[in-house]
């Protein structure tokens, strides 16, 4: 069986796409098909065999864990990384995060819903050699704009800003990252994941794997109602996950 690294959840956004649902609450906290939706997450974790997550959290960060608490009750060990008084970026909230984390973890966006086989995705890194593993799904701009060039083995190209004909895939929400990978940011507090991918590319140290199933998300209304849809029919088949 593999073991499983932990979990980083990213949850420290402003969710400012969600406003005025979001104003008082963190995106995590939402309602989702009847529990906030950091529920689903961490009992799909579970699932999949996780068992620790360090939430990285920023605005309204303490409601969070004063709901989660330890992570007990999901069967988890769960732990907080919090910003502080500036939002860091994703790539710096990792950065902060990783004396909780080690020197391998996940990552998985706080407003994501990804079932896939963990496993394998782990299994894949390791067998990579790479500084860091990115999942992506082949999108074709149907779900979202295309962001990623992907050989079947490694990232290519990943950029967020300029689309190129070849970009036929997305980033899914999920990767590896080693410790090791944030070692051109020693001096940097404040920047994005995105950014550290991209310079892993040029790098040739980002590895790819592709899953066939596709991304949901609560970032927009659209989608945090798409989502629920989800959520409700998985809750009437609960070994969907399994």
């Amino acid at each position: 069986m593999t073991s499983m690294p932990p979990i980083a959840l990213l949850a420290g956004g402003l969710a400012t796409r969600l406003r005025p649902l979001t104003e008082k609450i963190p995106k995590s906290m939402l309602d989702v098909a009847g529990e906030p939706f950091i529920v689903h997450q961490l009992r799909l974790f579970h699932c999949k065999g996780v068992r620790r997550v360090v939430v990285c959290a920023g605005y309204l960060g303490s409601m969070i864990e004063d709901f989660v608490g330890d992570g007990a009750r999901f069967d988890l060990s769960v732990g907080y990384s919090f910003d502080g008084e500036k939002l860091l970026g994703t790539g710096g909230a990792l950065k902060k995060a990783i004396p909780q984390l080690g020197d391998t973890f996940m990552v998985v966006y706080g407003d994501s819903w990804l079932d896939t086989d963990y496993a394998a995705v782990v299994e894949a890194f390791q067998a990579g050699g790479k500084s860091a593993l990115m999942t992506v799904f082949r999108n074709e701009d149907a779900w979202d704009a295309s962001n990623v060039e992907f050989d079947g083995v490694d990232i290519r190209r990943y950029d967020k800003r300029m689309k190129t004909p070849q970009m036929n895939f997305i980033d899914w929400g999920m990767g590896i990252l080693g410790a090791k990978a944030f070692a051109d940011w020693a001096g940097a507090d404040q920047f994005d994941l995105a950014d550290l991918y991209s310079r892993l590319v040029d790098q040739g140290q980002l590895a790819g794997y592709e899953v066939k199933e596709r991304f949901y998300e609560i970032g927009s209304t659209a989608g945090l109602q798409e989502t629920a849809d989800l959520l409700r029919r998985s809750l009437a088949s609960p070994l969907s996950h399994t």
